[in-house]
């Protein structure tokens, strides 16, 4: 069944802002937005819905000043189904939108079903607050908003299709799907090039990555697709515009999976490298300047202790950049059931979720090693994270 649903609804969320310090958002250097799914748990490697589920969350984080701080958290639907991608902040910080691809099912609360709502945050508001709830498709999910501000697409990974919505200052106004004709397809993530004429999708459903034209607000498929691993997840492009990154799932039986290089600089995007990194690779980011990628493998984490892949940690991982070639830097043990990265402007801090602690680590990164040195809680579990530009 194919799902056309052009008509946003506004709505006010009627939360209030949770009772934290308070930060001018004039003065931040940098803002992170954190979605939290407090709807599951994690209980011998399966993914449950709790006897107490807390509400889904929003946490606002200042990730200018060291160490980094929360400016504020409150209620907003997410979900840790798809990607840690379902995060975007406009390039000027003015607002951010969070996607959720789950929701508790009315019939059934021991049960969820998937979800269509893309919440937009007034980062500029004191304090941020949510001011709008578009719709989107069913799955609604990784999300991207081009350079110049003015154009967003979502993958909606239960539909197999890409939402698309212009934007005006802090609003958006929905402009049509991108449809793959195949609701199992799963499109999950988005990203576009810096120049704004490419967004590439992955869809992990049948193993491909999609190739989108962008020519103002028209997006058009061009109906090529590359193929490099099994169930491509997470996709970035370089902030240098040259190559763009895509990590494997897999099948989350304890293999090892690659990240995908694609060279952007030819006559069409193609994969041309592999990495091995780790189990089941949840997430990656560029640091601003492109000279480095960091990226989190679940590590085995998320599996049941008796599984014989089993750890009771996850990794961040760090390569330097050079061209199409990535070179494994350091990496450093972080939380269970890891998700979300995000790289502060300087390069010098890391701030990696972790759903089962609730927490996202601080880590810093000198180029050489890195070292966790505190943790930021939230209520629920951090499951999507971004900042301006990525």
């Amino acid at each position: 069944m194919k799902y056309r649903i052009s008509r946003i609804q506004v709505v006010m969320v009627a939360g209030a802002i949770t009772a934290l310090p308070l930060f001018s958002l004039n003065a931040v250097a940098q803002i992170a937005v954190s979605s939290n799914d407090g709807k599951v748990v994690l209980n011998n490697g399966t993914v449950s819905v709790p006897a107490n589920p807390v509400d889904d969350t929003v946490t606002i984080i200042n990730l200018g000043v060291s160490p980094p701080k929360i400016i504020a958290e409150f209620k907003a639907p997410s979900s840790v189904a798809g990607p840690p991608q379902n995060v975007a902040v406009a390039p000027d910080e003015s607002f951010a939108l969070v996607a959720s691809s789950m929701k508790l099912d009315p019939a059934d609360p021991k049960k969820q079903v998937p979800d269509n709502r893309v919440s937009v945050i007034d980062l500029k508001a004191k304090p941020p607050a949510v001011i709008a709830t578009l719709e989107s498709g069913l799955g609604a999910n990784g999300m991207a908003i081009n350079k110049a501000g003015t154009l967003a697409l979502v993958a909606n990974r239960h539909e197999g299709t890409v939402s698309i919505f212009t934007i005006a200052g802090n609003k958006l106004t929905a402009a049509g799907k991108i449809d793959f004709g195949d609701p199992k397809s799963s499109p999950s993530a988005v990203a576009f090039t810096p120049d704004g004429k490419t967004a590439l999708v992955t869809r992990d459903g049948d193993h491909r990555i999609s190739v989108l034209s962008v020519d103002g607000s028209k997006v058009t498929d061009t109906k090529r697709v590359m193929t490099g691993g099994f169930r491509p997840y997470a996709v970035e492009v370089s902030p240098k515009g040259d190559i763009a990154v895509v990590d494997n799932q897999g099948a989350n039986a304890g293999d090892i999976m690659p990240v995908n290089v694609i060279d952007l600089s030819g006559k069409a995007p193609r994969i041309v490298s592999t990495v091995d990194v780790g189990q089941y690779i949840e997430d990656l980011a560029f640091s601003d300047d492109g000279k480095y990628l960091a990226v989190i493998p679940q590590n085995g984490s998320n599996l049941a202790p008796s599984h014989p892949f089993y750890k009771d940690n996850g990794l961040l991982v760090v390569f330097s950049v050079k061209g199409t070639t990535l070179t494994k830097v350091a990496e450093v043990n972080i939380g269970k059931w890891p998700q979300g990265v995000a790289w502060s402007h300087d390069g010098k801090t890391l701030l990696a979720q972790s759903m089962v602690d609730n927490a996202l680590a601080v880590v810093s990164f000198n180029g050489k090693s890195l070292k966790v040195t505190g943790q930021l809680k939230v209520t629920g579990g951090p499951d999507g994270i971004r900042t301006a530009g990525h």
